[in-house]
């Protein structure tokens, strides 16, 4: 009798629970292939890290533009940007912030990608710092260098040996995470060190170091983006276009609010509000007009097409990749053209 009662009551128990998981489940968010509205679907998993073409997506978390623009946001900070990439590459974010070569990295590695928007061009945020007594860099050859293998401050290291007729044969390359590639050569375990800012700052504290070149010297070589998967083009398209909308308007908001958005980018950096602002002239913020223009085709690297196919080859030659990946569906420039139709024409 006590067995048939317990049966019973098990019984009751599961078919309460199949009526409460029934009347609870999430509704399976619905395709998305234009801007418009956007849905109550999961946050947007959304990567970035130290660099000052990204710190603007900080002020857009703390001056709630993210939820103007009626867009759930789950904004992760990195402490190393390599971890981010690998992050997008595993599903792990449905965005990231992202260089030009390293997306197409990610992408000739199998990982399917989108550029959806350019935050910036480095024009001299991203240096190659060496110690007293290396002054060309016919001086590198035999030391010590350090940068993170296979992102931009490596690919920048590279551009200027191949400029100089060197290779990476040439150095003692120390493939170290940028933070800690700063660190070793402030503390003098190597001669030179391919770092961004802010990282540049905590390198340049090592006496008698300088700047040997940067990314000043080559323009357009190093473009900044906000990448999403394909998927989130796909289904959440939608949520694509309130991101780019809001860094829009979070530029407009730094424009009018300079000393607040500093304080917050500077925070975010750990520097101070004065050395934040030198990072300026080093970085180009890209305006919409900008944007739109670079993702038209071209024949220099101001054109984005034009530079993807400089820097596959690049990156091919130099083994940092196996071949160069299919580039045709890289880029979706629909998103800061759907911006700009809506905005205000000045």
């Amino acid at each position: 009798m006590k067995i048939r009662s317990i049966l019973s009551y098990l019984a009751l128990f599961f078919v309460a629970l199949v009526i409460v998981v029934s009347c609870t489940q999430t509704p399976t968010p619905n395709s998305q292939n234009s801007p418009g509205t956007t849905s109550n679907a999961t946050p947007v998993r959304f990567g970035f890290s130290a660099w000052p073409g990204w710190f603007p997506w900080q002020v857009a978390q703390d001056e709630k533009i993210f939820e103007a623009n009626k867009v759930a946001v789950d904004l992760k900070w990195f402490d190393g940007y390599l971890d981010s990439i690998k992050a997008l590459t595993a599903n792990q974010l449905d965005a990231n912030t992202q260089t030009l070569n390293d997306t197409i990295s990610s992408v000739g590695a199998g990982s399917d990608q989108v550029i959806v928007l350019v935050n910036d061009n480095s024009t001299g945020n991203d240096k190659i710092i060496v110690r007293e007594g290396i002054n060309t860099i016919a001086d590198l050859k035999g030391k010590k260098v350090a940068a993170e293998e296979g992102t931009v401050d490596h690919f920048l290291l590279l551009l200027g040996m191949k400029k100089a007729g060197l290779t990476q044969k040439d150095i003692e390359f120390q493939p170290l995470e940028t933070g800690a590639a700063a660190a070793a050569f402030v503390a003098g375990q190597v001669d030179a060190v391919g770092v961004f800012a802010p990282f540049t700052t905590r390198a340049l504290e090592r006496p008698g170091s300088k700047e040997l070149f940067s990314s000043k010297d080559f323009p357009g070589a190093i473009p900044d983006h906000l990448v999403v998967t394909r998927q989130m083009v796909t289904d959440r398209a939608a949520e694509v276009q309130s991101l780019v909308n809001s860094w829009f308007d979070t530029l407009k908001f730094i424009e009018g609010n300079k000393d607040k958005a500093y304080e917050i980018m500077a925070k975010r950096a750990g520097v101070t509000v004065e050395e934040y602002k030198q990072y300026e002239a080093g970085t180009k913020i890209f305006t919409i007009e900008e944007n739109l223009q670079a993702f038209k085709p071209g024949k220099d690297m101001t054109s984005l097409p034009y530079a993807a196919q400089e820097i596959s080859k690049f990156l091919v030659d130099s083994g940092l990749i196996k071949q160069t990946p299919d580039l045709t569906k890289i880029f979706d420039d629909r998103f800061v053209k759907a911006y700009a139709e809506k905005s205000p024409k000045t």
